[in-house]
């Protein structure tokens, strides 16, 4: 799906309930965030960017970067140029003579483009002929290709299913996720819960923000649009649209999703969501979440 295609499916998004749930899938719905970025994108990482002599010190900062800290769930492009700029910023690496790649033109592509998914990277780099581009794109590929193979039989966490179900009459549900299209309608079909949803906006589509923006946008009440997610990311896009935000919080998502389904759903759907119930979520939500990494001078210990 091109840019301009995704735009005009969520801008063609018709409400037909009075109130919208956004949900992403990765790390929220599913327990997937830590196989694919394990056993997935950490060693296509490590592979095509030469790190085999600090795998150690990649590994822990991917780790951090993308499951352990308040960038988790970030974009997989923004994610890997933030990850080789803390790792080039280690004494482990420097000690060992290993060159971080900068990626000057991926630095650049990053800063212009707005739908960060491998289509809108071929294309750039099939334009360019730009080989930081043309590597970039392979790692994801493979990432892409290796998540495939490796990651099915996963189903949702406890209570989505039944949260789901329990919604469905009431709200419109999307999925809004910063995975592939592919990946998220693989996952939700072979649970059979895509029938609860409306529609399945990926990384193709653009950004959070723009899926709510563009599906919810002006076409419900205020007060009656709510984003489900596990990462800050999720809580900036539930805000730049003016929604509310239910945490999934990362190692509590069971207690997070029976929450949801005994209080929070009640809760948005008689209004009085808003407030300090939201606040208190949000709260336990950071304090889960650490800014500086653990090898860092900025970290509390």
């Amino acid at each position: 799906m091109n840019n301009s295609r995704g735009t005009a499916v969520l801008k063609a998004f018709s409400p037909e309930k009075e109130y919208f749930i956004g949900i992403d899938s990765d790390g929220c719905a599913f327990d997937t965030m830590e196989i694919k970025h394990k056993e997935c994108f950490c060693p296509a990482f490590i592979n095509h960017f030469n790190l085999q002599a600090v795998s150690k010190y990649a590994r822990e900062t991917w780790e951090f970067v993308n499951l352990y800290s308040r960038t988790r769930g970030t974009n997989r492009f923004r994610a890997l140029m933030h990850t080789l700029e803390l790792l080039a910023e280690r004494e482990e690496v420097s000690d060992r003579e290993v060159k971080i790649p900068e990626l000057k033109s991926f630095k650049e592509w990053l800063k212009t483009e707005t739908k960060l998914g491998n289509p809108a990277l071929k294309q750039a780099a099939e334009k360019s002929g730009d080989p930081e581009l043309k590597l970039i794109l392979a790692w994801s590929e493979e990432v892409n290709n290796t998540v495939a193979k490796i990651v099915r039989n996963i189903a949702p966490f406890p209570f989505v299913r039944e949260s789901l179900e329990k919604i469905q009459t009431t709200a419109d549900v999307v999925v809004i996720s910063q995975s592939t299209r592919e990946a998220l309608e693989r996952e939700w079909n072979e649970n059979n819960i895509t029938r609860y949803v409306k529609l399945i906006a990926g990384q193709e589509m653009g950004t959070k923000t723009e899926h709510i923006h563009y599906t919810a946008g002006g076409k419900y009440r205020s007060g009656r649009v709510l984003m489900i997610g596990d990462a800050p990311g999720d809580l900036n896009a539930a805000r730049n649209n003016n929604a509310l935000f239910f945490p999934i919080i990362p190692g509590k998502e069971e207690k997070s999703w029976e929450r949801f389904y005994s209080e929070g759903i009640e809760r948005f759907f008689d209004n009085t969501y808003a407030g300090s119930y939201e606040s208190t979520l949000i709260e336990e939500f950071f304090i889960n979440l650490p800014e500086h990494p653990p090898w860092s001078a900025h970290a509390v210990s």
